[in-house]
């Protein structure tokens, strides 16, 4: 039997005021009211009300300007922060893919992980873990993770590669729909496990990628950490200077 936990108070009051960015209610460009005001309207505790603020500042829809305050950036901020990575996670079809599928298993949340899907620690998940090779070497190691009542009705908890991206398959037969991604990028250095499928030898960190895709609400349906190797890594970006 699936269990339903419900999210943190942080998480709600940050889709409250999502929501209301989205019809408006905060329009881009403009202040979101104080904390002390937040504390008041909604009746929660300042930690929650900070909590709230900094994840919607993280996923793009709030940013702090000195001497502003906080200002709302809205769905086109966020929207701008999708990339190739976050898109080739979600669309990328197993069983057409160089690589394998090294593990379906139920788990407990990774912490980095529980934050963004809105769980308590120790809350169980499902995992699916798949190496991308090309021509035989060890490219990216993804572990997809998904809450349990997303789970049922899907072939998610199989052992068996996927005949489509996890965006079609869920989108399908959930009749969820995927909105928008954000990504968080660090390096750290690979376990005994992430080491030996990906061959690394002792010592070479590993860049993890950070994907979190959300529906339209703001509620996470998926976290993959996508793990590469950062000796074979390189980063650019180009930007216009105002």
């Amino acid at each position: 039997m699936a269990y339903e936990v419900a999210a943190p108070k942080y998480v709600r009051l940050a889709q409250t005021i999502q929501s209301r960015i989205e019809d408006g209610t905060y329009a881009p460009g403009t202040r979101v009211p104080s904390e002390n005001q937040l504390v008041q309207a909604f009746g929660m505790s300042r930690p929650t009300v900070v909590r709230a603020l900094e994840l919607l500042k993280r996923d793009g829809w709030l940013e702090s300007r000195q001497g502003f305050g906080t200002i709302v950036r809205g769905r086109l901020a966020v929207v701008e922060q999708k990339s190739r990575r976050g898109r080739e996670t979600l669309e990328r079809e197993e069983s057409q893919t160089p690589g394998r599928l090294v593990a379906v298993d139920r788990v407990s949340v990774p912490a980095r992980v529980a934050s963004v899907l809105g769980l308590p620690k120790r809350a169980e998940v499902l995992m699916r873990r798949f190496l991308v090779e090309d021509e035989g070497e060890a490219v990216e190691l993804v572990s997809s993770y998904f809450p349990a009542g997303l789970v049922d009705g899907t072939d998610l908890g199989s052992s068996e590669p996927l005949g489509a991206g996890i965006r079609e398959h869920l989108e399908g037969r959930k009749k969820v729909r995927f909105d928008h991604v954000t990504e968080r990028v660090s390096a750290r250095l690979a376990d005994a496990g992430e080491a030996a499928l990906l061959g690394l030898p002792d010592g070479v960190p590993v860049l993890s990628v950070l994907v979190a895709a959300f529906d339209a609400a703001g509620q996470a349906l998926q976290v993959s950490d996508v793990l590469l190797p950062a000796d074979r890594q390189e980063l650019e970006d180009t930007y216009r200077l105002n």
